[in-house]
């Protein structure tokens, strides 16, 4: 079964009869209907839906402007029911932000193939989307970004080498958990051992001029005397 929400916006009982008997059958059990285009509005307003099948010859307005509307609420794919076929009533349509274009008479089963395949690429988009959200980093002052490689402190992109970028991400990714310096040398620089003592200690220096309001008096990016460092968040 299909959770999908998708909610059949027609005047014509029959066409909306016709559509909730084929989804169901192939396992689209969450539906809704509207009769008109104050209706679609406010069910659109109260519930957020994955589709809607627009018609766009509706008895109080017109589908095209119905759409211009809805895309004001909702990201959600609009696929238009027409009897208009002109390239010119295509394009006004995807101009007002449908998604896709169905003639009259149509196939019910075509439908629901259009159906399923802007499903599947809604939920790639919001896979993607959630994936990206997940490599950004959040702290009281910045906010690291690992896809694009960007830092922001207090709305301000600041340039952040690559070492320096690779350290702050790797303790931003560990929030709270101390770490020596041989520890993070290991983990940045990808050896075993320092040759150079002061390595961690100089890019831990330069990365809280970026991020601390007084680097002299750090409250993010801690010392712990003869231990090592740790990125502070409560």
């Amino acid at each position: 079964m299909d959770s999908s929400k998708i909610l059949l916006v027609d005047d014509e009982q029959e066409i909306i009869n016709l559509l909730e008997i084929t989804l169901k059958k192939e396992g689209f059990l969450n539906i809704d209907e509207a009769c008109c285009a104050s209706q679609a509005i406010k069910k659109c307003s109260e519930k957020e839906f994955d589709l809607i099948i627009l018609d766009v010859l509706l008895p109080d307005d017109n589908g095209l402007e119905v759409c211009k509307k809805l895309r004001e609420i909702t990201t959600a794919p609009i696929l238009f029911l027409t009897a208009k076929t002109s390239d010119l009533d295509k394009l006004n349509g995807f101009a007002m932000g449908a998604d896709d274009y169905i003639t009259k008479p149509f196939n019910p089963l075509e439908v629901v193939a259009r159906i399923k395949a802007h499903l599947k690429r809604q939920q790639l988009v919001l896979c993607v989307s959630k994936n990206s959200e997940k490599c950004i980093y959040y702290f009281e002052r910045f906010k690291i970004n690992e896809q694009s490689g960007q830092l922001i402190v207090v709305g301000k992109e600041i340039e952040c080498p690559a070492r320096e970028f690779q350290l702050l991400l790797f303790l931003c990714k560990n929030p709270n958990r101390l770490y020596s310096r041989g520890q993070i040398y290991e983990q940045v620089w990808g050896q075993g051992a320092i040759n150079d003592d002061n390595t961690v200690m100089v890019h831990i220096r330069r990365i809280r001029e970026k991020i601390e309001e007084d680097p002299g008096n750090p409250r993010i990016l801690l010392t712990v005397r003869g231990l090592g460092y740790k990125l502070s968040k409560s």
